[in-house]
């Protein structure tokens, strides 16, 4: 069903306070895992998977094991999460996650960035309808036609196997992240990415102010501390 790789990604880091952003994310997200269950790797498949997810990111190695020492020791931070949907300039539609400790916070600086920026946040609904949440996973170790044959004789349901930019991407069912990722484990050793993520049905195009304003609006949520992710159905 062909999915262009830029849409699914996350915008590239323009600046200092993106990557401390996304530092932060993927310590969050480790920290959970780890402190609900084993800080074991192999132990834990959410932790795996958080460290793997991570890793594509090229978030340092001392990031990630900072995160594990922490959910090891005393601390007992409590995260919420929650999803916000808006609209952005020319009707385009995004979707927020937020892990927080701190919803006030959270809400208010999202809110303030869509309001900025010529976008508005909208009720519970209003934009999901649009997306897919699936299984993302994409890799160089085995191209398509392997990759295929390989899930095929492991009888593991996928939704598609295509290639996009040079990289063999899998999608999969949400509910089924774990069951393809164990199997595709035994065949791949770096993933390039390996994450659920909110997939558009149709994508659209921004021209003009409305192209300048929509990189504004998510480069300036992918700054916010309190932003898990951000997804959308622009090119």
């Amino acid at each position: 069903m062909g999915r262009a790789f830029e849409v699914r990604k996350q915008s590239m880091m323009k600046t200092g306070a993106m990557k401390s952003a996304l530092y932060g994310r993927a310590s969050k997200e480790i920290y959970m895992a780890a402190k609900n269950g084993s800080a074991d790797p192999l132990a834990n498949l959410a932790l795996r998977s958080a460290i793997d997810k991570a890793k594509s990111k090229q978030v340092p190695a001392e990031v990630i094991s900072r995160a594990i020492k922490k959910a090891s020791g005393s601390d007992h931070e409590q995260f919420i999460a929650n999803r916000y949907e808006g609209y952005g300039p020319n009707g385009s539609m995004i979707i927020v996650d937020s892990l927080t400790t701190n919803v006030n916070r959270a809400i208010a600086e999202i809110r303030e960035a869509f309001k900025k920026n010529s976008g508005n946040i909208a009720t519970s609904g209003a934009v999901s309808y649009a997306f897919q949440e699936m299984s993302v996973f994409g890799f160089d170790s085995m191209d398509v036609e392997t990759t295929l044959e390989y899930l095929m004789e492991e009888d593991v349901d996928v939704l598609d196997v295509v290639d996009e930019e040079g990289i063999t991407m899998v999608y999969g069912s949400f509910v089924n992240f774990n069951a393809i990722k164990n199997i595709l484990d035994k065949k791949v050793k770096e993933y390039k990415v390996a994450e659920t993520s909110m997939i558009p049905n149709e994508t659209i195009t921004l021209e003009g102010d409305s192209k300048i304003n929509f990189e504004k609006l998510t480069d300036w949520l992918d700054e916010l501390e309190d932003v898990q992710g951000v997804f959308h159905n622009v090119e």
